[in-house]
């Protein structure tokens, strides 16, 4: 079993460790037991919401550079292969924002399954076709915000986005601590010396008053917000809601109905300690946005600057996915990752169910591991009263043939309007294999896997994960992915000094 370990302070002129005094960690993710195996036969649908999130792989690796192993309920395997960028090609100019990719190869860890990977590239609009921008950075001022890798961070990495902005955009900041307060009016982008001056005069102190923030943020926002043009609260804290709306679900409640108004919602998650990722979670996919947290200056860079466009300028809204899988080809399977996001089935079709958010050229990937029929690697027993579920395999023959492995389905609203648009595609056995991005994004699915429990790898090893994200890191522009495998290797000198 892998022990879970805090940091201790070690002075460096003294051999003497010093156990340095710690406030008590209140951290709490979002996050479900694995997607278990399904029986193709007994359930052959499978349905979930889009994700772009990435806050867990910068958890995960605040975690793993601070000298410890992430605890298992930080890790959400989809937002580890979904924080890396992937050259899935794109959509054209007109149709669908986005374009799906599939493609069918052995899996890493269990030869006798495949990995089914999706992919799906959003749009990237030029640069001049992109509308207005209103920003409100809602910045919790509280005192628990009172460190280095908190507020401080927080200023820097707000002043990496304000050098980003068109001058046609605004920006208002709105604060909170104790009680909320307007710190910056709305403000043409082009005034950056007024935006970061506002940005300097936020200091950390008091209690946290999170609902009255939230509050007088998205008041601002409809204030900004004009016709043609994207709206925006972008909040920024620790997770600690300790006043106000203290029921998180009528604070969720609020942020769905701002929802409806057009206003979006993104989360910025800092410091460790008293994280609450499970409130920033559900705020963000309640306000059709994204949760990311960030650790270092680095990782602003990447969310607030180099995917800009992704973060702020939505493509398309509430994103679901349904996969059917022909009993005839494929006799169990099993989604990697997605477990806050799963769907009911009939969820799919209702236009009035949220789902997730993708934005101006972002890749989101899935995958399953698909067990075929008459695989050695099949985990359940025949029924002995199948009844009708016993016809189903010859029947999925007869209607779509051994060939076809599923179908796949997406709906998704353009921003703005109520009603969904679908996209259709059967996923063939022979549906192209596996490239450099599938096979690293397998590399990171192993490799989640292995942080929470490895319960479905077999004797797959930490060697094995770093291997083969070693051999498909590609064309690396920003070191993403050699990043990735210095983790990999932490985490295995980790788990081996356990």
């Amino acid at each position: 079993m892998i022990r879970r370990v805090e940091p201790v302070a070690v002075s460096a002129f003294s051999s003497t460790v010093v156990v340095a005094p710690r406030r008590a960690n209140t951290e709490a993710f979002a996050n479900e037991d694995a997607s278990p195996v399904k029986v193709t036969s007994e359930e052959p649908v499978s349905t979930f919401s889009i994700d772009v999130d990435t806050a867990s792989y910068s958890v995960v690796r605040s975690s793993l550079t601070n000298g410890y192993l992430p605890a298992p309920e930080s890790v959400r395997i989809e937002e580890l292969v979904n924080y890396f960028p992937y050259a899935y090609p794109a959509p054209g100019e007109r149709g669908a924002p986005f374009r799906p990719t599939v493609t069918v190869s052995e899996t890493p860890w269990n030869p006798e399954t495949l990995l089914m990977h999706i992919g799906i590239q959003g749009r990237q609009p030029a640069t001049d076709d992109r509308p207005p921008l209103n920003l409100v950075f809602l910045v919790d001022t509280s005192g628990s915000m009172d460190r280095p890798n908190k507020l401080p961070l927080l200023v820097q990495s707000f002043r990496l986005m304000v050098g980003q902005l068109d001058p046609a955009d605004e920006v208002a900041i709105v604060a909170y601590a104790g009680s909320a307060g307007r710190v910056l009016d709305p403000t043409a982008a082009g005034e950056r010396g007024v935006i970061l001056s506002a940005l300097d005069r936020l200091h950390a102190g008091g209690s946290t008053a999170g609902a009255a923030g939230i509050q007088l943020a998205y008041r601002v926002a409809r204030d900004m917000a004009a016709e043609g043009e994207v709206t925006r609260v972008i909040l920024a804290t620790d997770g600690d809601f300790n006043v106000g709306i203290s029921d998180p679900d009528q604070l969720e409640g609020f942020i769905a109905r701002q929802r409806e108004g057009g206003v979006y919602l993104s989360v910025l998650g800092f410091g460790r300690g008293n994280l609450d990722d499970a409130t920033m979670q559900a705020l963000a996919q309640n306000g059709n946005g994204q949760a990311a947290y960030i650790d270092t200056l680095a990782e602003a860079q990447k969310v607030l600057v180099d995917q800009l466009a992704g973060t702020l300028f939505p493509i398309a809204d509430d994103v679901k996915i349904q996969v059917e899988f022909n009993p005839a080809a494929v006799a169990e399977y099993r989604l990697i990752g997605y477990e806050t996001r799963g769907l009911r089935r009939e969820d799919f079709n209702n236009d009035r169910v949220d789902a997730g958010e993708v934005g101006a050229g972002h890749a989101v990937t899935a995958i399953y591991e698909v067990t075929p029929v008459g695989s050695p690697a099949v985990l359940h027993d025949a029924l002995r009263y199948a009844g009708r579920a016993a016809e189903l395999p010859a029947a999925a023959e007869s209607r779509a043939g051994s060939r076809e492995l599923a179908f796949l389905r997406l709906r998704y609203k353009e921003p703005g309007e109520e009603s969904s648009e679908l996209i259709e595609l059967p996923i063939a056995r022979d549906a192209g294999g596996a490239g450099t991005d599938q096979r690293f994004a397998a590399a990171i699915a192993g490799f989640g896997q292995l942080l929470r429990d490895g319960a479905y790898t077999g004797d797959w090893t930490w060697s094995d994960a770093i291997a083969l994200a070693e051999a498909n890191t590609g064309d690396d522009r920003f070191g993403y992915r050699r990043e990735a495998v210095t983790l990999m290797r932490l985490a295995e000198s980790l788990a081996v000094a356990e």
